[in-house]
């Protein structure tokens, strides 16, 4: 265990976790939405700190990232938990993971041995580390001494992430943090509030700030037939993203697939290309994702 940041004591013995808009406030022996973030006699503990679940070099587009350092590799790192609860998450296993996933991680992992893996890899084309697999910023603090020490050997690092983290945290990131891919889920708050027990205003004012910072940012959107694939209400989503962070960030539309608890069938192709038509008229750089 590792004493987590971001977080204030109660008068009551509980603590108010702030490193995401959810403000969990967690009573002794209890842990936040997320799983891994537990009120130990009143300290908060990331649990989750050097616990690796998942590893592997990837094609940087895997994240996808398709305009930052193409044709590359990236040594891409998981650990458990996340702070949404998303009926459609693809990697629910290790996302919805808790103390008991711990068990059957990869434990004690220092940040020093998680670089020299990434270094190790670099005459396979590595260029650094991802942050992936399950919601990073739940495991803030070990992406972030894992980052600070890559940036050391000339690593570049990569965060895939939902953006739902607050900005105080965030901009600890931003010195740190390359090159970010951000799902936007969604159009409104009726959907982030069903489908992922979440709200949007916090993503959106994370897409912002890392725009208006310079850093390079992709934004990945998961189309979810009856849910988010309304042509019109896209099409205002696109225009945001135009007026608010630039015509030149690149967009991924991706296909869904049925899995953990929500079973609509697969997005049609016919919408997934309906949207692209719709995205190409405002934005330069626009994918299609999960097709062949």
């Amino acid at each position: 265990m590792f004493e987590a940041s971001y977080y204030k004591k109660t008068d009551d013995g509980s603590v108010i976790c702030e490193l995401c808009p959810h403000h969990c406030r967690i009573a002794p022996d209890k842990s936040g939405i997320c799983h891994v973030r537990k009120n130990i006699e009143g300290t908060l503990y990331s649990l989750n700190y050097g616990i690796v679940s998942s590893a592997a070099l990837d094609p940087i587009e895997k994240k996808p990232l398709f305009n930052f350092m193409q044709g590359s590799y990236i040594f891409s790192i998981g650990s458990i938990g996340c702070n949404l609860g998303c009926s459609f998450c693809q990697n629910w296993q290790i996302a919805t993971g808790n103390e008991e996933a711990v068990k059957f991680s990869e434990k004690n992992v220092s940040p020093q041995i998680i670089v020299e893996a990434a270094l190790k890899s670099i005459e396979k084309g590595n260029i650094g580390i991802a942050y992936t697999y399950n919601e990073p910023t739940v495991w803030f603090e070990y992406m972030r001494d894992i980052a600070t020490l890559a940036q050391k050997y000339n690593l570049k690092n990569v965060m895939v992430s939902n953006g739902y983290i607050e900005k105080e945290p965030l901009g600890e990131l931003l010195k740190l943090i390359d090159a970010f891919n951000i799902d936007l889920k969604g159009y409104n708050n009726e959907f982030y509030r069903t489908l992922t027990k979440s709200t949007i205003d916090p993503v959106l004012e994370t897409l912002k700030t890392i725009a208006s910072n310079g850093n390079h940012l992709e934004i990945a959107y998961l189309v979810i037939p009856g849910e988010n694939d309304n042509p019109t209400e896209f099409e205002s989503v696109v225009k945001w993203i135009r007026d608010t962070l630039g015509d030149s960030v690149s967009l991924h539309i991706n296909r869904y697939f049925p899995c953990h608890k929500l079973k609509i069938p697969a997005t049609p192709i016919e919408t997934l290309n309906i949207l692209f038509d719709i995205a190409n008229k405002y934005l330069k750089n626009v994918y299609l994702g999960n097709v062949r």
